[in-house]
């Protein structure tokens, strides 16, 4: 966000501000403006106890996940799946209302290959095993893939 009333905007690294994680049902906001001599701040929306992680929504709470996934690389599963949709129709070939996909046939029939080597269930039970952070993340992003996969293939 930029000077009010320029359509400007910036894109920072801001730190402590960029230690906050995105989560759309945060009671914590981020606010002020991104300008020279301009103020961010976060403000607490209940008490925040020492050592507790502080999340913000992301792009004030209204951005989605196509500003997610180009802005922050992630997409936010909080959307109803629509998010997995997107992912499941580019590799099935179609972009849909977004567009043609910019895969190649060998890369989404690698990835799509690669996605069978589990079930959901496996999957699942992986993600329930695991408290590592990133493996949780990616297992999540698998299990909405194919997810979206079975109701794009029951449709």
């Amino acid at each position: 966000q930029g000077e009010q009333n320029t359509g400007e905007s910036y894109r920072l690294m801001i730190p402590l501000i960029d230690m906050c994680n995105h989560d759309r049902a945060s009671v914590h906001v981020l606010t002020g403006r991104a300008v020279p001599g301009g103020r961010l701040k976060i403000l607490a929306g209940e008490t925040v106890e020492a050592g507790s992680q502080v999340n913000i929504p992301y792009g004030g709470g209204v951005a989605g996940n196509d500003r997610f996934i180009q802005d922050y690389g992630f997409l936010d599963a909080a959307d109803g799946g629509f998010a997995f949709d997107v992912v499941a129709r580019a590799l099935l070939g179609g972009g849909g209302e977004f567009g043609p996909t910019l895969m190649g046939q060998r890369d989404r029939t690698a990835a799509l290959e690669a996605l069978k080597t589990t079930t959901i269930e496996q999957d699942e039970a992986e993600l329930e095993g695991t408290t590592e952070r990133d493996i949780r993340e990616a297992l999540a992003f698998r299990i909405g893939v194919k997810r979206a996969l079975e109701r794009l293939d029951a449709a």
